[in-house]
């Protein structure tokens, strides 16, 4: 009985730690409690409560520092490849008249393919969704998205066939970290009709995921005509202390939609 109280409390104390980092209640170089402030705060030991901030460490939420204690981490930085893009409202800042359509959405238990694709270890109940935006009347971009249930549950109960998924989630789920993965392919004869292209035409293909903490949020896989899009950064020389005049900085890549 002992066992399952310790295990219950470890992870409300996890649970509990990690929104208040998310929240932004505990910013960046913020001390948490000592261990034994925490012990004394939760009534429980000081196993209990290592093993309540050990994952958060590995998550990299947390830095815990030996006789200083705690704190929560500072983002990591990573060279920006492409910020995320809200499709509606950049074809209406351009100008153009947006429409959306949901062709097919899906709660289902994840198969194979959606765990490689979200990276889970186990099995969840996911939201599969299939969408095609439009530019003045024409195919824009075809996104298959998995959205993990488990993470953000309230997504099943969001009309989708109102509401672009890519936009209510960046309005309503706050992520900590996204992965990008971009090439160019050509694609199956029904994506192509659906596109309004040849199947020799090259396409660009955005694949992202994103997190919360270690949590998974999303996984989306969005094909653009290869007119569409493109994709363009900016570097600048950026002396090194030793006057390295090669090392370069990398300004965040910025998307751009073709007329």
């Amino acid at each position: 009985m002992t066992e399952t109280k310790d295990a219950t409390l470890h992870k409300r104390i996890r649970a509990e730690i990690s929104e208040r980092i998310l929240s932004g209640t505990w910013p960046p170089g913020y001390r948490i409690p000592f261990e034994h402030e925490l012990m004394a705060e939760y009534g429980c030991s000081r196993m209990t409560v290592n093993k309540a901030l050990a994952p958060l460490a590995e998550s990299g939420l947390i830095i815990r520092r030996r006789k200083a204690g705690s704190f929560v981490s500072r983002p990591r930085i990573h060279s920006v490849v492409l910020d995320i893009p809200d499709i509606p409202a950049e074809v209406k800042a351009r100008g153009e008249p947006y429409a959306y359509e949901l062709q097919s959405r899906k709660a289902r238990i994840a198969n194979r393919r959606d765990l490689e694709e979200l990276g889970l270890e186990r099995p969840a109940r996911v939201l599969a969704l299939r969408c095609l935006h439009m530019a003045s009347g024409r195919p824009f971009a075809l996104e298959e998205r998995l959205i993990n249930l488990e993470t953000v549950p309230e997504a099943e109960d969001v009309d989708f066939a109102r509401a672009a998924p890519g936009s209510w989630l960046l309005g309503h789920v706050p992520w900590t970290e996204a992965e990008h993965r971009i090439s160019a392919a050509n694609v199956t004869r029904p994506v192509a009709a659906l596109l309004g292209i040849e199947t020799t035409a090259a396409c660009l293909v955005l694949e992202r995921r994103t997190w919360r903490g270690d949590d998974r949020i999303t996984h989306v896989r969005l094909v653009f005509p290869g007119e569409a899009y493109d994709l363009v950064a900016r570097f600048a020389p950026q002396p090194t202390p030793h006057g390295d005049a090669d090392a370069l900085r990398q300004t965040p890549l910025a998307s751009r939609l073709n007329p």
